[in-house]
């Protein structure tokens, strides 16, 4: 399987054998599809999270971007023209963090997928406003992998652990990995309890770590080296990490960072911090847990 993340020079020389995939979504209510309408990279689909990514559910229950069905799923790829065998490059605008639930999606099926590392940004041709069409292809739904998700009641059980812990022993649980532990993606300002306006409650689920997202990138958007990755996220293995979000995007990106640097394959809490936050009976928490 190709890495997580490609370059704009990889993507140059591959650009006949890929689909692109403008995946734009803004936390503010401002349109993605507007966006990719006044300029995406020439030959890119408009794969939008709400509708082809998602599933409609009640966010009290499932948070409010839960995995779509895997035959709904299968039906929006196939509609765009995105087949079984095909390699997605996907993007956006913001470093690759809304784009990755795309890529994480498909890669968790089974399917050739990565970022664009340094996202629209590091396109320097022109760009296309004419909707890219592609004929419908053939993709076959494939259930989501249970090893590859944790559900909210899994994090709730490692959660009573974590907390139960003092931070010493929590970072000592990151660097060992004989347990499980959580990461949150989100900004640090949100995981410290500052509102986000979309959620019930503000704060962070007791025992787990801030780890966000963009600091996945340098300063010009681009994913850190390999080393960076791995001391930014303090330990050898991914295998018994569960990364979470706002609402289960985001966190993906920090899977694909950790698989880029070597680390292995995380889990996604799909419900992420917005189903969490919605029962009042679960805790919440705005004191840092530790940094890895």
């Amino acid at each position: 399987m190709i890495d997580p993340f490609v370059s704009i020079d990889w993507l140059r020389s591959h650009l006949d054998a890929v689909v692109l995939a403008d995946c734009r979504w803004y936390l503010d209510g401002r349109s993605g599809r507007d966006a990719y309408d006044a300029g995406h990279i020439p030959g890119a689909v408009f794969v939008d999270l709400d509708t082809a990514l998602t599933r409609h559910a009640d966010p009290a229950v499932a948070g409010r971007h839960p995995l779509a069905e895997p035959t709904d799923f299968a039906a929006a790829m196939g509609a765009l023209g995105i087949g079984d065998d095909d390699t997605v490059v996907a993007y956006d605008d913001a470093g690759g963090v809304i784009a990755a639930r795309l890529v994480w999606m498909l890669r968790a099926t089974g399917h050739e997928a990565a970022l664009l590392d340094g996202g629209l940004a590091a396109w320097d041709g022109e760009l296309a406003t004419a909707p890219a069409v592609r004929a419908p292809a053939a993709f076959t739904a494939r259930e989501w992998p249970a090893d590859r998700l944790a559900s909210v009641e899994e994090v709730a059980d490692i959660s009573a652990r974590l907390a139960a812990s003092s931070d010493d022993s929590v970072a000592d649980d990151a660097q060992r990995l004989d347990a499980p532990v959580l990461i949150d993606a989100r900004q640090r300002e949100r995981y410290l309890g500052e509102p986000d306006g979309v959620d019930p409650r503000a704060g962070h689920i007791p025992g787990a770590l801030s780890v966000p997202c963009r600091e996945n990138l340098d300063d010009s958007g681009h994913v850190l080296p390999r080393a960076e990755l791995r001391a930014r996220f303090g330990f050898d293995d991914a295998t018994e990490v569960i990364s979470y979000c706002g609402s289960g995007v985001t966190a993906c990106h920090n899977l694909l960072a950790m698989e880029q640097a070597g680390l292995g394959r995380g889990r996604l809490f799909p419900g992420s911090w917005s189903q969490w936050s919605r029962d009042p009976a679960r805790a919440a928490e705005t004191t840092p847990a530790g940094t890895p």
